[in-house]
């Protein structure tokens, strides 16, 4: 590491579980690009103050994760049309002096669910209404999904779909009554641990299930899907793809989606 050395990084809170300065190391050495991208544990009123070290060390991109996705927009220069109507922001680049600010998480959970299935016409139910949702949710009505977001708390999930335009909002109860053939959580339930945001008997056979958790990389929600007879998609997927166009979105290159995978199960 040089002073020539770009530095990249994520902020979040906390910030034990991420894999994401494994997968970008990886690729910055595969694609010969002298960079190196660290991990920042950052509480949420700390984050002004994190936005100012970012200007000042003149980092050329930090992810944004839980839970600075929505507040972060407020701190920045400039934001892109789609993070704008999504509502969330996950990725902030360095251009011309200015921090701009986008989203990947949308192309990540397309990419990861296109990897099993077509989402044109698809009806799908997204649980969880935070800045994870609302990439998914975009991005599923931009293929042409019709979108169902359930919530704990029935208001956020409304407020989601007034803001998207998707169909209906609803408690986390009523997936049993909606027909659908795409299930998709991004809540935490499940993260580090054995819980399921779904009773198993919710799920459905010949449905696709993908869990935006992790960490462990098959959690008991997809345990259940595929015991049910449902398709899984590992989160790991929605990551490695949201990091590859991140990666894009700075150089202007394709990422290795094979080195970026590689590095996620080390």
């Amino acid at each position: 590491m040089t002073a020539q050395t770009a530095l990249c990084g994520i902020v979040l809170h906390p910030a034990g579980h991420t894999k994401s300065p494994l997968m970008h190391n990886a690729a910055f050495r595969e694609m010969d690009i002298d960079a190196r991208y660290v991990a920042f544990d950052v509480p949420p009123e700390k984050l002004p103050e994190a936005i100012a070290g970012v200007r000042a060390l003149g980092l050329k991109q930090l992810a944004v994760s839980v839970p600075h996705k929505v507040e972060v927009m407020a701190l920045l220069d400039e934001v892109d049309a789609g993070a704008q109507q999504i509502g969330a922001v996950n990725t902030v680049t360095l251009r011309d002096g200015r921090l701009v600010g986008s989203n990947t998480d949308w192309v990540g959970s397309n990419r990861a669910l296109e990897r099993e299935t077509t989402l044109a016409g698809k009806r799908a139910v997204v649980l969880g209404a935070g800045g994870a949702a609302r990439g998914v949710v975009f991005g599923l009505l931009e293929r042409g999904a019709t979108v169902h977001v359930l919530n704990r708390t029935v208001e956020k999930a409304e407020s989601l779909v007034k803001d998207l335009g998707a169909e209906s909002a609803g408690a986390m109860g009523d997936l049993v009554s909606l027909d659908h053939d795409l299930l998709v959580n991004t809540t935490s339930v499940g993260l580090r641990s054995d819980d399921s945001p779904v009773p198993a008997e919710h799920l459905r056979q010949g449905t696709v299930v993908m869990d935006a958790v992790y960490d462990p990389e098959e959690t008991r929600l997809l345990r259940d899907a595929r015991e049910r007879g449902a398709t899984v998609v590992h989160g790991k997927w929605m990551l490695i793809y949201q990091a590859a166009e991140q990666i894009r979105t700075w150089t202007g290159r394709e990422a290795p989606v094979d080195t970026l995978e590689s590095a996620f199960r080390s």
